[in-house]
């Protein structure tokens, strides 16, 4: 499945249908009145979020949606039936803006979740509304109120309890393989993994969701390389793991240019809990290994953990110190702490950390 996590589309609610002009015609009743109906409601414009669902792809190849109008209504005093409402379908985590791309409308955290986007016309009223004891027999009736038009975009930022961030080659998508059951693309090349992975870790019968998103270089926020718009499927985590990789010349420098890529993308990301962890371990000599430890230790102001995918070495640490992170952020929040919902894709499910 094709990742998207932004798309441009218009809507249209239901026009409401016409009210009828029409008098009750019967044999040996003279005078019948006024016995046009009312027109129906025209259908409602809701998105919804639902399970089974981790991109926006579905909206790239229909970006129009439009409601249907309400029946006319007839004679006999028959009010005509509502319009059939849409339901656009996203996943949880979707926000919804405005045609500026800024003012947010609403944002759907959870599965479940409705917003009634726009909104039907009402019916018009039929002739037998507008009979007074003056006019006894109206001849004009009401059209139905037309619906709201709109376009509007869509943003997906994945819900996930721990993000991975780093340099690209940093091993992000090694460890977010060897501790689920999520196949990212791994190759010895920059920006190998060019979209967010999710996938399920399970360590001592608990589960949480790791999000492994395209790496960040210098001069990210400004554009150079793919950007950080990716930074933004990690925003709703609770915990950043941090991933260094040991066959940096400078570790303390690829440390301190991630972070400054971090501050620089704001929205509170910054700020979150963070992990750091030297990966790749198994390729250096243990000189320089303890060198490479001592220097991002120094950056960090704590000491890194140390991983390698080959040997598993760290894996299972580093699994139960972001548990750890991630429950106390559960707990802070006022949140039970339990397993963590799982993703959509059928290839993250039933995932299981490297014991």
């Amino acid at each position: 499945m094709k990742f998207l996590d932004e798309a441009k589309i218009y809507i249209r609610s239901g026009d409401g249908g016409a009210g009828a002009v029409s008098f009750h015609r019967e044999k040996f009743i003279e005078f019948g009145g006024p016995d046009g109906g009312d027109g129906g409601r025209g259908g409602d414009v809701w998105i919804e979020a639902v399970d089974g669902l981790n991109t926006l792809i579905d909206y790239r190849y229909q970006q129009h949606f439009k409601a249907k109008t309400g029946v006319h209504g007839m004679g006999r005093n028959r009010t005509g039936a509502n319009g059939a409402s849409v339901t656009l379908k996203v996943p949880a985590g979707t926000q919804v803006f405005e045609e500026d791309n800024e003012t947010l409308i609403c944002d759907l955290v959870s599965v479940g979740q409705r917003f009634r986007l726009a909104v039907g016309g009402n019916g018009g009223f039929g002739n037998a509304h507008f009979k007074t004891s003056v006019n006894q027999a109206p001849r004009h009736a009401n059209p139905g109120q037309e619906g709201q038009e709109k376009t509007i975009w869509l943003r997906l930022k994945l819900i996930a309890d721990a993000g991975l961030v780093g340099l690209p080659n940093a091993g992000k998508s090694t460890f977010l393989a060897t501790v689920t059951r999520a196949r990212p693309k791994i190759a010895n090349y920059p920006f190998t993994t060019l979209h967010p992975n999710l996938g399920v870790a399970t360590i001592d019968g608990r589960e949480f969701v790791l999000a492994d998103i395209p790496g960040l270089i210098e001069g990210a926020h400004e554009g150079v390389g793919i950007g950080d718009r990716f930074l933004g499927h990690v925003e709703r985590t609770r915990v950043l793991f941090h991933l260094v990789s040991a066959l940096e010349e400078n570790v303390a420098k690829a440390y301190r240019t991630v972070r400054h890529e971090l501050e620089a993308y704001g929205h509170g990301i910054a700020e979150k809990p963070e992990i750091v962890a030297l990966t790749q371990c198994d390729v250096v000599d243990a000189k320089a290994r303890a060198a490479k430890v001592r220097s991002l230790k120094k950056a960090c102001g704590r000491t890194p953990l140390e991983l390698s995918a080959v040997t598993g070495e760290g894996m299972t640490g580093a699994l139960r110190a972001l548990r750890d992170v991630i429950v106390a952020e559960k707990e802070r929040s006022g949140e039970t702490p339990g397993p963590a919902p799982m993703p959509s894709s059928a290839d993250d499910r039933d995932a299981k950390g490297d014991e």
